[in-house]
């Protein structure tokens, strides 16, 4: 079995999914990819279950009933990469702003002593394409707050192209974890930073979307601007139940 399990959510990704898949699967290191779907309207889960019979064995699909957020669908993948044995769990976006091609340097940098690999924009400069400098600022913006709030030396805190090893996923409180957008990102650095974790940043370039489209709006702003201090705040003052 590969120890290798990229985690792709989905929602509304008909464009993009048997694309991304295939990419993955053609890379020299064998990995395994679960797909967590929220019950896409536009079948992105069916389109799925077609590949399942050229990949099988190599394939998973995990579809939920509803839309539920980023941080749970990566939650329930979590659970099921450790309950199957995976030793490196991988998350990454099924639109290509990820290149699968540096899934491979995350798994190094974790075979090397990392036990927290980011695919980092902003280590080296800020690596992003198609991106308008007012989605720029404010990704950047957001990453020096984390800074500053959290004490983590983390250039891009915010980033959703990471690899765990498993004992970081077995050590941190899944159950606990509480933001559902993209903050979501943040508090799993953050308390694999609490638990003394080796995070280790590897520079990538970003590229945003050509197909489909973005699930960013205001309320995950808020839930990143507010929710990073009361997470500051319960690490603080209610640290054995945080």
């Amino acid at each position: 079995m590969a120890d290798g399990l990229v985690i792709i959510p989905t929602f509304n990704e008909i464009e993009n999914i048997e694309a991304i898949v295939k990419t993955v699967f053609d890379l020299k290191k064998d990995f395994h990819v679960l797909v967590v779907d929220d019950n896409s309207p536009d079948g992105t889960a069916d389109c799925v279950i077609k590949l399942q019979k050229e990949f099988p064995e190599r394939l998973f699909l995990e579809v939920r009933k509803e839309k539920s957020g980023l941080g749970t669908a990566y939650i329930h993948g979590f659970k099921w990469a450790l309950k199957k044995g995976y030793e490196y769990i991988f998350e990454m976006d099924a639109d290509f702003s990820h290149r699968p091609a540096d899934l491979s340097r995350l798994h190094r940098a974790c075979l090397n002593g990392a036990d927290v690999a980011v695919g980092s924009r902003y280590k080296k400069g800020v690596n992003v394409v198609n991106w308008p400098l007012s989605r720029i600022l404010l990704s950047y913006g957001a990453s020096f707050y984390v800074k500053i709030i959290t004490g983590m030396k983390v250039h891009d805190p915010t980033a959703g192209f990471v690899c765990y090893h498993r004992k970081v996923l077995e050590t941190i409180d899944l159950d606990k974890v509480r933001f559902i957008g993209y903050a979501f990102q943040i508090e799993m650095k953050y308390r694999a930073y609490l638990k003394k974790f080796k995070i280790e940043e590897v520079s990538i370039i970003f590229t945003d979307r050509v197909s489909g489209k973005s699930k960013m709006n205001s309320a995950i702003i808020r839930e990143a601007i507010f929710g990073v201090i009361a997470m500051k705040f319960r690490s603080i003052f209610f640290k054995k139940s945080f």
